[in-house]
């Protein structure tokens, strides 16, 4: 019995990307920083921090289930996505939408005990997660797309432990735009021969030769700005060692993707969720919670 539902549930699984959390981590250790940036060394809101712990999740789901009924036709013609549940036809368009559908309002029945700011934050939110997979037939860059979305939890955080946004949500906003769009070309390296057989654009596509160039420049970037955040807010020593790890893991980075090689490239994009939980830890540290 429990294997039977368990082969009925995998597909489903597999298409939220519950079986690969390293998208959750990357958008969870930011979101919890940006969390506490804004609580300061009191910390955040136990329940605040739950539903955002939670929402994550959730919409990390979503934006997958979304991104795979989006690119259910061309799937199949990635070496990487090709096992995807709606491409090989394990699930249908209309599972993939109910379950969309089912995951969406559990995630807003969570915001809506948040102040009205964030409800109202949450709607833009939805609006780009869905925007963002269609993006990708008519912008060269839907990475930078994908950046927005993502980043979008940093001043959703702010306004529900604070009510308001600051100079501090937009340099955290803009550093993680920076970030995610450098990683996430990483990510489009993987892809890139694929995607220009099949008309999928990407940022790995557009910078074309400067690939490198353009992720080590966002990179240095994010950094820069991470660092005015901690001027501005004040922040220990721990701070500013987690900025040396996360430039640390950068460079190992820049040496992974020198060749350009698929799997290298795939490793760099995955070694951020320890960039990602870095950052987290000396903003805690850093803000004198412990």
């Amino acid at each position: 019995m429990l294997a039977v539902m368990r082969n009925r549930l995998d597909p489903y699984l597999r298409l939220a990307r519950l079986d690969r959390p390293i998208g959750t981590f990357l958008l969870l250790w930011p979101t919890m920083a940006a969390l506490w940036l804004a609580s300061g060394s009191a910390g955040p809101d136990p329940y605040i921090f739950l539903v955002f712990f939670l929402g994550v999740w959730l919409t990390r789901a979503n934006g997958c289930i979304i991104n795979d009924y989006a690119d259910r036709n061309l799937d199949r013609h990635v070496a990487r996505t090709r096992s995807r549940p709606l491409a090989t036809g394990e699930l249908k368009s209309r599972d993939a939408l109910l379950l969309f559908v089912v995951l969406g309002l559990i995630c807003f029945s969570l915001v809506l005990t948040l102040n009205t700011t964030t409800v109202y934050m949450s709607f833009v939110g939805m609006a780009l997660t869905i925007f963002y997979p269609f993006s990708k037939r008519f912008f060269p860059g839907p990475q930078m797309v994908l950046g927005v979305v993502w980043s979008w939890s940093i001043p959703m955080a702010f306004t529900a432990q604070t009510g308001e946004v600051s100079t501090i949500t937009w340099l955290m906003f803009v550093a993680h735009w920076c970030w995610t769009v450098a990683y996430d070309t990483m990510y489009g390296m993987v892809d890139r021969e694929d995607d220009l057989k099949v008309g999928i654009r990407s940022t790995a596509i557009w910078f074309g030769r400067w690939d490198r160039h353009w992720i080590a420049g966002l990179q240095v970037m994010t950094l820069g700005l991470l660092i005015a955040i901690g001027w501005l807010q004040q922040l220990g020593v721990a701070y500013y060692l987690a900025l040396v790890v996360m430039a640390t893991l950068f460079v190992h980075q820049q040496r992974m993707i020198a060749n350009r090689d698929r799997d290298n490239c795939f490793k760099a994009f995955l070694n951020n969720q320890w960039a990602g939980l870095a950052l987290f830890a000396g903003v805690v540290l850093g803000s004198g919670a412990f």
